[in-house]
C-alpha cells in the first residue's frame, strides 16, 4: 500500500542523516536563529538608549549638556526625545544605514578624533553639516518620528509658525530647512552660521 506524502515526508525529516535527523537539524538552525535575532535586536536597541549615548565623554560632556537646557529635554507636557528618537530612523531600512554610518563614529572615539573640548569645537561644524545634509536627503525622517503636519493644531501656534508651516507643506519643504540649533548650538562656520544653512538648502 503506497503511503500518503505528508507521512512521506515526516518518515524523511525523521530518517538518520549521518548522525542526526533532518529534523533536529532543522530544529536547531530555527532555535538558533530566533536565539540570534532576538540577541541582534536586543543589542541593537540597547545601542539606542541615552545611557549608552551619553556613555562617552564627549557626548556627555558636550552636546547632552547642550540638550539639557533645550524643550526636547523638559517641557509642560512631560514629553522627553531621546538621542536616538533624533538621530535614529524608526524603520529598520534607514534604521540599519544609520547604524552603519556610525559605526565609523567608534574609530573615531578610538583615536581621539574629539576627547577634549577644544577638538569637538574644531569639528562641531563639519559634524553639524554631515548629520544636516543626511536629515535634508531622508526628508527629516528622525523629524517625523514624533512630529507630522496632519496632526499639529495650528490654533496652538503662533501666526508666525501658522504662516510657516503652511507655507512648508505647500512647498513640500522638510523640517530641517527651517529648524536650526533647537537641541545642540548652532555651529559658526568660516563665514559664520549663516554659510551651513545656505549650503544645506542648495542642496535641496
Amino acid at each position: 500500500m503506497q503511503i500518503a506524502w505528508p507521512a512521506r515526508f515526516w518518515a524523511t525529516l525523521r530518517t538518520p542523516c549521518v548522525k542526526y535527523s533532518l529534523l533536529t537539524v532543522g530544529s536547531f538552525f530555527f532555535i538558533g536563529g530566533i536565539i540570534f535575532w532576538g540577541g541582534f535586536n536586543t543589542g541593537l536597541e540597547a545601542t539606542n538608549t541615552m545611557v549608552f549615548c551619553t556613555g562617552c565623554h564627549e557626548m556627555r560632556d558636550n552636546v547632552y549638556q547642550e540638550y539639557k537646557k533645550t524643550i526636547h529635554y523638559s517641557n509642560r507636557t512631560g514629553v522627553r526625545a531621546s538621542c536616538s528618537d533624533c538621530h535614529v530612523p524608526k524603520d529598520w531600512t534607514h534604521k540599519m544605514v544609520r547604524k552603519i554610518q556610525a559605526s565609523k563614529e567608534v574609530w573615531g572615539k578610538l583615536t581621539g578624533v574629539i576627547d577634549t573640548p577644544e577638538k569637538f569645537e574644531a569639528h562641531r561644524y563639519a559634524m553639524a553639516t554631515r548629520e544636516w545634509t543626511r536629515m535634508l536627503a531622508t526628508d527629516s525622517i528622525e523629524c517625523r518620528n514624533c512630529h507630522t503636519l496632519e496632526a499639529m493644531s495650528s490654533d496652538l501656534q503662533t501666526e508666525k509658525a501658522q504662516r510657516r508651516h503652511a507655507k512648508g507643506k505647500t512647498e513640500g519643504m522638510t523640517c530641517i530647512e527651517c529648524h536650526f540649533g533647537i537641541a545642540h548650538k548652532e555651529p559658526v562656520g568660516p563665514d559664520g552660521p549663516s554659510e551651513l544653512k545656505a549650503k544645506l538648502l542648495s542642496k535641496k
